[in-house]
């Protein structure tokens, strides 16, 4: 579905926050997407087929879903053309019959950076904007000033001299761009537990096998890798969704000494807490199979959809020719304007910011919900968090229905474990964080009956 990859992926972790008919999770779930930010005014649906296709659904199903949107107001059917996002802005009380309790108040659900106002936006001269060394924009490595900012250490995240990039439309692009070079049908990847979701659903769209296996355990992983014969194994620097700080090292040692490819996701790399320095990249200890992933949505602002990855020749060659394949070249527009934000705006105020937010939501979990535990992030964006005796797909509803959205557990795990755990966002300013604790706190309640 080109373009449409990355809005499936987040329509399938969606359906597992409603209930209801097909038809009705599949609206309730496009709602929350444009409720969110995620779906903005003015864009199209993917056409009913290939969204019943993608989704695994039939197309009626998807028809009922659109006529639904259509008639809540939130979409519009053109003729020849297409249905289309009309949307309203963020918390006005619409689309009740489809949200359940109304509007998202706070939307704890996804781990990014929430708007962009913590930016420095540097003057903008809009005829710079539009130059691109190649004169058409089709660039297929990426604009060379970012890229020279990328390899230089720019983002946080990667050390200077750390070899050649490619930039790609966000990280996303760049595990699902990993995946069709190294995965087939059938094949297995080795994968930590909890891992980021939107890994999961590349590998699953892949076709592929995701194997949980206790990455910083190298007994484990050199059991996994003998037994299983993976064709790729999978590791996050800062862990998606406990914020924690693996030592990956002899994993990576391991997989070098396997001769199978690693893929390192440096998406939260340059987000780590308290002080602490950036994880040091893997790439060196398996430097003829490694797949490096960065992106710039967690330092700056993921509406640019600017990422990165690295590689080794000829490694690298068929990345890119799987880029080429996957949409020509990523918006030149987008990495001069990233490239330029990247010059005015250090890391560290965003994380000193980040890490208030951090302290500030936790203290206010810890006062008002007691019973829940989870180990303090000393990275990324979330707070995995665990909830005694509850079915965590189920409480997403009834947080819904306070209006705070959340991700269960169950959305981070290859076999749906962890179904007692959330991840929850602390990236949202301090007032929203309250207003979300203050909504956990009801539905809380209204679960046990209190």
């Amino acid at each position: 579905m080109g373009r449409d990859d990355n809005l499936v992926t987040l329509v399938r972790d969606r359906l597992r926050l409603h209930r209801g008919t097909p038809s009705r999770r599949l609206a309730g779930a496009l709602a929350d997407l444009a409720q969110t930010g995620a779906l903005a005014p003015g864009d199209r649906l993917p056409s009913e087929r290939d969204l019943a296709q993608a989704v695994g659904v039939s197309r009626g199903t998807v028809a009922a879903a659109f006529n639904a949107l259509c008639e809540e107001g939130l979409c519009e059917r053109r003729h020849g053309s297409g249905t289309y996002v009309l949307g309203t802005p963020l918390g006005t009380p619409s689309f009740g019959g489809l949200l359940k309790g109304g509007a998202v108040v706070a939307d704890l659900s996804t781990s990014v950076v929430p708007d962009p106002s913590h930016l420095v936006v540097p003057p903008l001269d809009p005829a710079a904007l539009l130059r691109a060394p190649s004169g058409h924009g089709y660039d297929a490595m990426g604009d060379p000033r970012l890229r020279a900012l990328l390899r230089g250490g720019a983002a946080g995240a990667w050390p200077e001299g750390g070899g050649e990039v490619l930039v790609t439309a966000g990280a996303q692009q760049g595990i699902d761009l990993a995946a069709r070079v190294l995965l087939r049908p059938g094949d297995r990847v080795l994968v930590g537990d909890p891992v980021y979701g939107g890994a999961l659903s590349v590998f699953r769209r892949a076709e592929a096998i995701a194997v949980p296996v206790d990455l910083t355990a190298p007994a484990a992983v050199a059991d996994a890798l003998a037994r299983h014969r993976p064709a790729a194994v999978y590791v996050v620097a800062v862990e998606n969704p406990t914020g924690a700080l693996p030592d990956l090292r002899p994993a990576a040692e391991l997989a070098a000494a396997a001769e199978v490819p690693l893929v390192e996701d440096r998406t939260l790399a340059a987000l780590v807490h308290d002080g602490a320095p950036p994880p040091a990249p893997l790439a060196p200890l398996h430097p003829y199979g490694t797949v490096t992933v960065g992106s710039l949505s967690k330092v700056l602002w993921g509406g640019l959809r600017v990422g990165w990855l690295a590689a080794p020749e000829p490694l690298l060659a068929r990345l890119v020719d799987a880029k080429l394949d996957a949409d020509l070249a990523t918006s030149a527009v987008a990495q001069r304007l990233a490239a330029d934000l990247l010059d005015h705006n250090p890391p560290g105020p965003w994380l000193a910011e980040l890490a208030r937010r951090r302290d500030h939501f936790t203290a206010a979990l810890a006062a008002r919900l007691p019973d829940w535990t989870w180990e303090r992030p000393a990275g990324g964006l979330s707070v995995w968090a665990r909830l005694p005796g509850v079915d965590t797909d189920r409480f997403a509803v009834v947080a819904r229905e306070e209006g705070v959205a959340v991700a269960p557990g169950s959305l981070f795990s290859p076999d749906g474990r962890h179904r007692d755990r959330l991840r929850l966002s602390f990236a949202l300013p301090p007032a929203l964080l309250d207003q979300a604790v203050e909504g956990l706190t009801r539905a809380w309640t209204a679960g046990h009956g209190g």
